[in-house]
């Protein structure tokens, strides 16, 4: 397994073809998830939404999913089965956005759509019979950086107030050299399938000028001011150079006061969450994300809990 990952990871990265090759993967019969499209009107452009809504509803609220991708590849399409999934194991409506993709929109356009899309949908909370605490902020790799930033910005602009936000092996800093602060970075940068080389690449696409490689909306650990942030759920990677800047990421927005669990997935590659529901690490990160929301797990196949509510109170 070692070999073939280390063979894999040194692909080149041609960004057309990994949306090629990624939207060959979006699933053909949709008819099987409980799905409704959108456009939100965002002046010059529109922003595609879909919503997923669960098998079995158990909360009215709904998260906000921003995909991964490395702000250059992915959609709403390849994320089907992921948010299906999502939806499914947590009882909850989920609502994923399409932002603009990088080269072609750079940074901050990308941030501009999340926001943007988040920003309707807690201005017509009403439509969906919730509140703006109802929402939940969550994303992948890229989008879990998108999801750190709609938090930041909107905490800085006071438009609206996100009270919890899930970041799956989020991408949260700029360095990924020998001479990064993180560990990670030089113990997992080229050997298992994300490597150091391609994040690079990544962010050089979605740089727009070097000014924006500071800013806190590019980079969101080199937020000087972590305060005022949602209650805060992190998964990192063992085997991910990101591992590290997410764990870290976590602690600070804790000593700036607020509430934050971090779990490291044993034995898990940085993209495990776009696995089928049925690997190990993807029902793990399910799990703890209902008790992070103080529900029990769902088993979506079996339409039954497997944990009640004293061991979820023990847990929490």
């Amino acid at each position: 397994m070692l070999a073939a990952l280390k063979r894999l990871s040194y692909q080149e990265l041609d960004y057309k073809t990994e949306r090629a090759l990624k939207n060959l993967q979006e699933p053909k019969i949709k008819i099987l998830y409980k799905m409704w499209d959108h456009a939100i009107d965002a002046g010059d452009h529109e922003i595609p939404v879909r919503m997923f809504m669960p098998n079995t509803k158990i909360s009215s609220e709904i998260f906000v999913f921003f995909h991964g991708g490395g702000w250059v590849s992915g959609n709403i399409e390849t994320y089907t089965r992921p948010c299906a999934n999502l939806a499914n194991y947590t009882g909850r409506r989920v609502i994923s956005v399409d932002y603009r993709l990088a080269p072609e929109y750079p940074f901050p356009c990308a941030v501009d759509d999340c926001y943007i899309a988040t920003r309707e949908i807690v201005k017509y909370c009403d439509l969906f019979e919730i509140t703006p605490d109802d929402l939940i902020l969550i994303g992948d790799s890229a989008g879990g950086n998108l999801a750190a930033v709609v938090s930041l910005k909107a905490r800085d602009t006071c438009e609206f107030n996100i009270k919890r936000q899930v970041l799956i092996y989020p991408a949260l800093y700029n360095d990924y050299s020998e001479t990064s602060p993180f560990a990670s970075v030089r113990e997992n940068g080229t050997d298992y399938m994300l490597t150091t080389k391609r994040i690079c690449d990544y962010l050089d696409l979605y740089l727009q000028n070097a000014a924006d490689f500071h800013n806190p909306y590019f980079t969101p650990l080199l937020a000087a001011d972590l305060s005022a942030q949602p209650d805060t759920l992190i998964f990192t990677s063992e085997f991910d150079p990101l591992r590290d800047e997410g764990e870290e990421y976590g602690r600070r927005l804790r000593k700036a006061g607020s509430y934050v669990e971090i779990h490291r997935i044993t034995d898990a590659l940085h993209g495990y969450f776009t696995l089928p529901a049925r690997f190990t690490h993807v029902k793990q990160t399910f799990k703890i994300i209902n008790s992070f929301l103080g529900i029990p797990y769902i088993n979506a196949s079996r339409k039954e809990t497997i944990a009640n509510e004293n061991q979820l109170e023990q847990a929490r």
